[in-house]
């Protein structure tokens, strides 16, 4: 919307951060988008004498109230090992053995077994995709061999530094085939009768045919977060692989290696002995600390911080403290019941606990939890819907009196959808144009 620049220069910035900015344009969106109101856009010609709504469908209004916040809340949420991940073979043969559910894996440790060769875990973000076998070759995948073989304790030489140009080794030549080699069966051997070939660049009995040359050697240019597979940490290779009783070859499949974040739980298995190993899902994983997912109204996300501290009410009625560590930049509409409405935006926010919490959930792999954030009150303040706040394109927020102008505001607490505000004009009892 067009928004007068009059109106948005009566009020600054405020105490607000760019965070409670980008939080209170999209609850705003989501309070729009809930009740299915649309406001026209504003039109100013300097004076300010054409700041009045433009009503192209029905709107609520609503006082300013003056009125007493709080933004402690105690919300449901649930206790476990935080969200799945799915585990697939990209080696094919046959399951040979599986880890039991809740087992712990950490780097360097095997998963599973395809074909009786082990497959391990290194930590990183970029799985193996390709069958490293050519010095030179450049990329984040190397870059995980090359911090898990160092965190080993294998001596991986030097790696070339960000900007450089590496040089890959030309792949070999292919074999030229034997003499006595027989025929693919089916293929034909010549277009004449004579058994000769007549076609330009085949082999002749005057003209044997020629071995195919190496391929020419290729230019790449390492970036930040890059790893190059040198000579030394292709020697790396061979000896991490003597260790584990695997062959030296200093080459590495993308099967060969699973990539997690960190140490793994093994929350399920899902395949059976003997299996084809890329016929589906093997098992599935989660991380082996316990967090408490707490999903949060989008309204009330002003208030929440990370790294707040929070308490957990467990299932013996005994408390566990906690922090909160991960703040979704999703949010989410929860799906509605057959024939209702939608459910309110939510925001899925996780909490961590300390050494101590994690004591006293030891025994409990799942469980329904209460949370309480803590917060403050602010008491005496003038405070409407978080719906009825309007972004202004030049900066800042502002309301819209009914019938009236733009009044350019302050945003202070957020509280269960409501918030505070101060400006010129705000005062008790006016009445404000509102979405929700």
């Amino acid at each position: 919307m067009t928004r007068s620049r009059q109106a948005a220069s009566e009020a600054g910035e405020g105490p607000s951060t760019k965070t409670r900015r980008r939080w209170v344009f999209a609850l705003a969106a989501i309070a729009v988008a809930a009740a299915g109101v649309g406001l026209a856009g504003w039109a100013a010609d300097g004076s300010g004498a054409d700041t009045t709504v433009k009503k192209t469908t029905k709107v609520r209004t609503v006082a300013v109230v003056r009125t007493d916040l709080s933004n402690e809340m105690e919300l449901s949420g649930t206790l476990g090992y935080g969200s799945t991940r799915s585990v697939q073979a990209s080696a094919s043969g046959r399951v040979t053995w599986l880890p039991a559910p809740g087992a712990k894996v950490e780097r360097n440790e095997q998963l599973y077994r395809v074909d009786d060769r082990p497959v391990l875990v290194f930590y990183g973000s970029t799985p193996l995709f390709r069958r490293l076998d050519t010095r030179g070759l450049v990329g984040r995948d190397i870059k995980v061999v090359v911090d898990n073989l160092r965190a080993l304790g294998y001596d991986i030489g030097s790696q070339p530094a960000v900007g450089s140009t590496v040089r890959r080794a030309a792949a070999p030549a292919s074999e030229p085939p034997a003499a006595n080699a027989p025929t693919a069966p089916g293929a034909q051997t010549s277009g004449a009768p004579d058994g000769k070939n007549d076609e330009a660049g085949a082999p002749t009995p005057d003209a044997p045919e020629k071995t195919p040359a190496a391929s020419a050697p290729e230019e790449t240019k390492v970036k930040e977060g890059d790893g190059v597979l040198t000579a030394e940490l292709m020697d790396a290779v061979k000896r991490w692989q003597t260790a584990g009783g695997a062959a030296a070859t200093g080459v590495l499949d993308a099967g060969d290696i699973v990539v997690t974040q960190g140490a793994v739980r093994v929350s399920s298995v899902k395949a059976q002995i003997g299996a084809d190993a890329t016929a589906g899902e093997l098992l599935t994983l989660t991380a082996t600390t316990k967090s408490v997912s707490v999903p949060v109204d989008a309204l009330d996300m002003g208030s929440i911080k990370q790294g707040a501290k929070v308490t957990i009410k467990l299932p013996d009625a005994s408390t566990a403290p906690g922090k909160v560590s991960v703040i979704s930049t999703v949010v989410q509409s929860e799906e509605a019941a057959s024939g209702g409405a939608a459910g309110p935006a939510k925001v899925s926010v996780t909490v961590s606990l300390d050494r101590t919490g994690a004591g006293k959930v030891a025994d409990i792999d799942s469980a329904a939890v209460q949370v309480q954030f803590a917060g403050q009150t602010k008491k005496g303040v003038l405070a409407v819907p978080v719906g009825a706040l309007l972004a202004l394109s030049e900066g800042g927020y502002a309301v819209q009196v009914e019938n009236g102008p733009l009044l350019a505001v302050k945003v202070g607490m957020f509280a269960k959808g409501i918030v505070e505000v101060t400006g010129t004009g705000i005062k008790e009892g006016i009445k404000v144009v509102t979405t929700s």
